[in-house]
């Protein structure tokens, strides 16, 4: 099974997954007690990565449907997705996790041309932006309780978060398909090569476990009533868990709140702050990665139009080195 984080294949496009094929699909696997019709109302919402809607039943209830795209995960791997989701609900942590259908844990259908398919209840609340320390202790308490939750045993068919994975993969794969333009290919491919290997050194004996694996301020949900809960457990990987800290952290000074109020729970392992600018990298390599992975895709070419010219990977390039001199560069705060 391939473990690269952008799929193992060609993915595939959603030409076919108009809104009746959404409804229809809908109404043939009802959610558990649930047998209302579709009222026809099916609003697309944003995402690249899969197709989700917006639908409404007859009684008035509203959902919202993920269709997967076909080529990234396989069942097993979704399941993994949806099974961490579930271990951090019973655990009284506050997430969105999807509806059963049949039974109890029973999350995810398949449509007749083949898209995995789950529903989930539709929420309300807003993203967290410029959070005061007593908030952002608050997040790294409940981060450290769904890492907690996560350790309690592996994700056995999920990626894992490593510099092979991150990094090597991705530059073997712009190498070989003669991605990078030509003009920025030698610097960029010796900056990446130089940041890995600055990188696995901190990554040796460190603790790899089930995590959010995409949680910035986009993916947690702020009910003023209820207070935070996590949603978009799609990009769930096998990885430190500083990951989860530093992508919420604008600054040093809030992951810095971030990592105490995480600390009041659980211990944050050895050498975890000294793996940050690393990581930053790698998540700018791999998104680099992900985009040319998906660039058939018209929707990927609206909205990077840019991305085959030779200024993206001039500037790419130039980040790329700036981020190599912070992870040099001594940190006295850690």
């Amino acid at each position: 099974m391939s473990q690269l984080s952008w799929g193992d294949g060609p993915t595939q496009y959603f030409f076919n997954l108009t809104p009746d094929r959404v409804m229809d699909a809908l109404e043939k696997n009802p959610i558990l007690g649930q047998e209302e019709r579709c009222t026809g109302y099916c609003q697309p919402l944003a995402s690249f990565e899969n197709r989700v809607y917006e639908v409404e039943f007859e009684d008035r209830v509203r959902k919202v449907a993920k269709f997967y795209r076909p080529g990234r995960w396989s069942e097993a791997q979704i399941q993994e997705e949806h099974d961490f989701m579930l271990d951090i609900r019973d655990a009284e942590i506050p997430v969105v996790v999807p509806d059963f259908f049949q039974k109890e844990r029973d999350t995810l259908r398949k449509t007749e041309d083949g898209l995995f398919y789950c529903v989930y209840p539709k929420v309300g609340g807003r993203q967290p932006e410029d959070l005061p320390p007593e908030k952002l202790e608050q997040l790294g308490r409940l981060i450290a309780r769904m890492h907690g939750v996560g350790v309690q045993r592996e994700a056995k068919t999920r990626v894992k978060l490593t510099p092979e994975v991150y990094g090597e993969a991705s530059l073997e794969f712009l190498l070989k398909d003669q991605i990078v333009s030509p003009s920025a290919e030698p610097r960029f491919e010796s900056v990446v090569r130089t940041i890995l290997a600055q990188a696995k050194p901190l990554f040796q004996g460190q603790v790899i476990q089930r995590i959010h694996g995409d949680c910035h301020a986009g993916n947690i949900l702020w009910n003023e009533k209820t207070g935070p809960f996590f949603i978009d457990f799609d990009d769930m990987v096998m990885g430190p868990p500083i990951q989860d800290l530093w992508l919420l952290a604008p600054d040093p000074e809030s992951l810095m709140h971030l990592v105490e109020g995480y600390q009041q729970m659980r211990d944050l392992p050895r050498g975890s702050l000294k793996m940050v600018e690393s990581l930053r990298a790698l998540r700018m390599i791999h998104y680099a990665t992900w985009i040319a992975k998906r660039y058939e895709d018209p929707a990927f070419q609206r909205a990077f139009p840019h991305f085959e010219s030779p200024r993206y990977w001039d500037e790419l390039t130039s980040d790329l080195e700036r981020q190599l001199a912070r992870i040099e560069a001594p940190k006295e705060i850690w």
